[in-house]
């Protein structure tokens, strides 16, 4: 049975897409609040975002963006790769909020979820270059908790952003209820399932690397709502692999060769999701077999509107990101003293029925976006 509190956030997910035109009408420069739950201490150690979900104070609410710094301060930012659109919506929200805040950043990308040791390195030269603040997007759930414990040790604070780990060095975690987006993603399966009729549903996931926090959210998270879903749903096939385009399109094209004439949908992750499209068609599948995001980027988006994909779950990318750099300011600039131990930004769902209304501001890049790893406001 799903926790109370897990439950309670789905729904202030769902809340929050039914409001969403009223909450953002203002243009992105205005930065409105982003609605979020704050957690705060005492809860469980070394535990997940959910893990603290189920077990801190939770108070839902909303995060104000931060008045403009006093000082030029030096954050990092380090990202697992660059490969895919979320992470150029994270780079977007990061380097937009920098030039208004005032502060100096720096994105360092590893090369992808199998280059932790690259991780590792980029996380010992932010230690030594003396950054200020560092928010890093781990590539595992403990693998990167020893680097974390030493950024510590030397007195620069760390932030998690987006990807999730069981690392209690850190200052807070911004985002989101990764159980909850693999929730979101399959209950909207559900319902469309039974919309067309179905008595019963095989799905296949795609849900990205084996190892990183966000790919088990997504799978633990259909596990539960297909265990609480009013028809059966069996989940056929799981094949993990990393987000890089060609390796999900060979992990489609595998699990449709085996699969595909049982198949009703096939739930992926945002390198995984649009990697299906078009196996799915070579297939002769398309429109038997559904594709459903777990996540939303402008590519995604962009298949929600042509139906190449039915829908997305949104944990809101560029929100995200947002939260993550005016939390780190925040902190170096003294204001707040009762810190949250995480943050969680509110989920959104999008499919065609409310995508002429929907708030793309808070989850994508502008069309157009050139990625922008670093920006300096003594250059600029």
């Amino acid at each position: 049975m799903l926790n109370p509190r897990l439950r309670t956030f789905a729904c202030l997910g769902a809340l929050v897409v039914c409001m969403a035109p009223a909450v953002v009408a203002a243009p992105t420069a205005k930065f409105a609040p982003v609605p979020v739950v704050s957690i705060f201490r005492p809860l469980q150690a070394n535990g997940t975002a959910d893990d603290a979900l189920a077990s801190g104070r939770v108070v839902p609410g909303t995060y104000a963006m931060a008045p403009k710094a006093n000082k030029h301060w030096r954050i990092a930012f380090l990202f697992p790769h660059l490969k895919d659109p979320y992470w150029a919506g994270c780079s977007y929200g990061v380097i937009s909020e920098a030039r208004r805040l005032g502060v100096a950043v720096d994105i360092l990308p590893a090369t992808g979820y199998d280059d932790l040791n690259g991780q590792l390195r980029q996380m010992d030269a932010a230690i030594e270059a003396k950054y200020d603040a560092i928010v890093i997007s781990p590539i595992g759930m403990t693998a990167n908790n020893n680097s974390i414990a030493k950024a510590r040790a030397a007195g620069i604070p760390v932030f998690e952003l987006a990807n999730d780990s069981r690392s209690d060095d850190l200052t807070i975690k911004v985002t989101t209820s990764l159980r909850a987006m693999g929730m979101e993603a399959t209950r909207w399966m559900v319902r469309d399932a039974q919309q067309r009729g179905l008595k019963s549903v095989n799905i296949g996931l795609l849900p990205g690397p084996m190892g990183a926090g966000w790919v088990k959210g997504e799978v633990d998270g259909t596990r539960i709502a297909a265990a609480e879903a009013r028809i059966p749903v069996n989940i056929v096939d799981i094949r993990y692999g990393d987000s890089d385009r060609k390796v999900q399109t060979q992990l489609a094209t595998q699990m449709l060769a085996k699969h595909g004439a049982k198949l009703d949908y096939l739930l992926g992750c945002t390198g995984c999701a649009p990697a299906a499209v078009q196996p799915v068609k070579a297939a002769g599948l398309n429109g038997k077999l559904r594709v459903v995001a777990y996540d939303l980027t402008d590519e995604i988006a962009g298949m929600v509107r042509s139906g190449d994909i039915a829908a997305a779950a949104d944990t809101k990318g560029v929100s995200q990101a947002r939260v993550a750099i005016n939390a780190a300011v925040n902190l170096l600039e003294g204001r707040g003293k009762d810190l949250p131990h995480t943050i969680l930004i509110n989920l959104g769902l999008v499919d065609q029925q409310n995508f002429a209304s929907y708030p793309f501001d808070t989850s994508i890049a502008p069309e157009g976006y050139k990625v922008v790893l670093s920006y300096d406001p003594a250059k600029n």
